[in-house]
């Protein structure tokens, strides 16, 4: 009970947290806002709180409730939008729903929108029906119609050549009720103003298998079932054999570049077939789009694939033969059908559920929601994107990914010496618990420091062979989503998402980032030193034989800038405090560059912060320092030398 009454306290005291419930309570009205069903519309939580941070990024000057509940009423609208009406539904479409159950791919797109926003990127995935496929009239193009199952219009693509052999009217397979996936599409219209529009042909369609339908499970064992990863021979090849491969897909890898001027693109599928047999499928080039049609659990089946050696490929590794998209290759694909798992509602959620205190209707009831449904993959993981509340630090277990987490920053440090991972603790009012984050190259968030408040997405959670529970976040992973809402520019101008506060209010026994509005006092107390920064960071930099960021631990000699560490007495009515800040913070105090301020005469350098006594501003205030935490335990990253708890995050000048 102790713990729930916190959580309560914790979401009234902190005006981001209750604008976020509200938001919720406004997206989905009921009777009864504490029941979350399967029917009920209700918005996950983590994408309300992503929605509020991306509008305050794009609205830096700062947002009011209007603004934020507009852009999230509209985007709602969107992800809420049905499809057909039944009247104007296909009925290939209406049979297929109905046994359609595979996960949506993450760069799907729906044919409405090609339609609204007239405009289609190149890396976009159509999930298509086709609804009918005919030639061109007076030619020999194949065209095909396609819907899908969340949109009211239907769209024309002309077929590309090298599937017209599997669009033969009567048998061929690319006929009326196929499922397919497309990717790499340009758009055109046909006639000015007409609004009819039409795709332009793209060799990257793969065709959608289904093991239960008698047709395609006749195509897959009598062409694909013969041949095996492991008989796969380069001689046998070169003598004019081709093979057709079925295995699942293992792993999708990122993006890579390659080449003298870095000029080559190349993504790398591992495929893994029945008897374990592993071997790499790879993309080049534009081909890589492709990899947006495939999804880790799927059967991948290879109609003529081209094969190489690791030589031919200059693929850095010991495999001697690897598969390539090659001119004549169709793909065929049989889903991962993503199951669902009945997940508990946590703990946290018992006593108070988004807009309300279920306290305060009857405590003796207890939750009115026992349990969600979340999908899962092929590992079991649960995928807790759409997970209807807030999660705390206390609620994470064992295969949980997608998941979000708010809180303070209390502590930072390296792992191993690794440049590109650090370790954060994060903690909430049930705890706390330590992410790591791998980065592609080294921190690009900007700055971070201990008592900064944050917001962290597409978390995954997984269980150490010594039973603790590891939280780990991946920069280049889809869905990943980082900021640090202490140093949002929006913040300060945006009432709705701060409480104003007093300095007489400031306690080490919060964590709230505090909204003060201050003018500088006591400049006799003013210690203004210009030090070298890494620019992406904000950290300082130490100069051996050449610059290493203190902060991420990198060479960043092309990286460096001259800021400021102020440390400064600020007033208000209530009380005087002693605070520090560095970079652009201390830059707007100043109200000069430090390379400005360099170029000053000495004399004038030591006069300077006269000029700006009794100077106002509206600042904001974190508690910066830890008990318990600091380098007896390892090596703290973001403590910073000064006698002050208190860091000035953000300052706006003010009339």
């Amino acid at each position: 009970m102790e713990m729930d009454q916190e959580q309560n306290h914790d979401a009234e005291d902190d005006p981001f947290l209750r604008f976020v419930d509200y938001a919720i309570s406004v997206l989905s009205p009921t009777e009864d806002e504490d029941v979350v069903d399967q029917e009920s519309n209700r918005p996950a939580w983590s994408w309300v709180a992503c929605r509020v941070i991306k509008t305050c990024k794009a609205y830096s000057s700062g947002v009011t409730p209007a603004i934020l509940l507009s852009e999230l009423s509209q985007a709602w609208a969107e992800n809420q939008r049905g499809g057909y009406s039944k009247k104007r539904r296909p009925e290939c479409i209406d049979q297929l729903q109905k046994k359609h159950k595979r996960g949506k791919l993450p760069n799907t797109i729906t044919i409405d929108s090609i339609y609204e926003k007239n405009f289609l990127s190149l890396t976009s995935v159509l999930e298509a029906v086709i609804v009918d496929a005919f030639l061109l009239p007076g030619t020999n193009f194949y065209m095909l119609t396609l819907g899908d199952f969340w949109s009211s219009n239907t769209i024309d693509i002309y077929l590309h050549r090298r599937f017209y052999d599997l669009a033969e009217l009567k048998n061929g397979i690319l006929r009326k009720g196929r499922e397919i996936l497309l990717t790499g599409c340009y758009l055109r219209s046909t006639l000015r103003g007409s609004g009819h529009l039409r795709l332009l042909p793209t060799e990257y369609l793969l065709i959608i298998l289904d093991e239960d339908e008698d047709d395609d499970a006749m195509l897959l064992g009598a062409q694909f079932c013969s041949d095996s990863l492991s008989s796969i021979s380069v001689d046998a090849v070169n003598e004019g054999v081709s093979y057709s491969l079925y295995a699942r897909i293992e792993s999708i890898g990122s993006l890579e570049i390659q080449g003298k001027f870095d000029s080559l693109q190349r993504k790398q599928i591992t495929l893994v077939d029945n008897d374990g047999f592993r071997i790499k499928f790879l993309l080049w080039g534009d081909q890589v789009v492709l990899a947006n049609l495939f999804s880790v659990g799927s059967w991948l089946a290879l109609d003529r694939p081209f094969v190489s050696s690791f030589i031919d490929s200059t693929l850095d590794s010991s495999d001697e033969i690897c598969l390539e998209y090659g001119s004549v290759t169709q793909l065929y694909m049989v889903p991962f059908i993503q199951h669902e798992e009945q997940v508990c509602v946590a703990s946290t959620q018992n006593h108070y559920q988004g807009s309300k205190l279920l306290s305060a209707v009857d405590p003796t009831q207890g939750p009115k929601v026992s349990q969600v449904t979340l999908p899962c993959d092929s590992r079991g993981a649960i995928d807790f994107s759409n997970y209807p509340f807030r999660l705390f630090v206390t609620d994470l277990r064992d295969k949980m990914t997608s998941i979000s987490i708010y809180g303070v920053v209390i502590d930072i440090r390296h792992t191993n010496n690794l440049e590109s991972t650090i370790l954060l603790k994060i903690e909430d009012t049930t705890g706390g618990i330590w992410a790591k984050l791998h980065f592609v190259k080294s921190w690009s968030m900007g700055k971070i420091s201990i008592g900064h408040t944050v917001y962290i997405a597409g978390l995954t959670c997984s269980m150490t062979k010594n039973k603790r529970i590891e939280v780990s976040w991946d920069e280049k992973e889809a869905g990943s989503f980082f900021v640090n809402l202490s140093c949002l520019p929006a913040l300060l101008n945006s009432s709705c998402l701060h409480k104003s506060s007093t300095l007489s209010d400031l306690s080490s026994k919060t964590s709230n980032t505090h909204v003060c509005r201050i003018w500088v006092d006591q400049i006799e107390h003013c210690d203004v030193n210009l030090r070298y920064s890494h620019a992406p960071c904000g950290h300082n930099v130490t100069k051996n034989f050449g610059f290493e960021c203190n902060f991420c631990g990198c060479h960043c000699d092309d990286e460096v800038v001259r800021s400021f560490h102020l440390k400064v007495t600020i007033a208000d009515d209530t009380a005087k405090v002693f605070a520090w800040c560095t970079g652009h913070t201390a830059i707007e105090l100043l109200q000069i560059s430090p390379d400005e301020f360099y170029n000053l005469p000495e004399e004038e350098q030591i006069m300077y912060p006269s000029s700006l006594e009794h100077e106002r501003f509206i600042v904001a205030l974190v508690h910066s320092k830890r008990e318990g935490f600091g380098p007896a335990n390892g090596q703290t990253l973001g403590i910073q030398d000064d006698i002050s708890n208190w860091e000035i995050t953000q300052a706006l000048k003010s009339d």
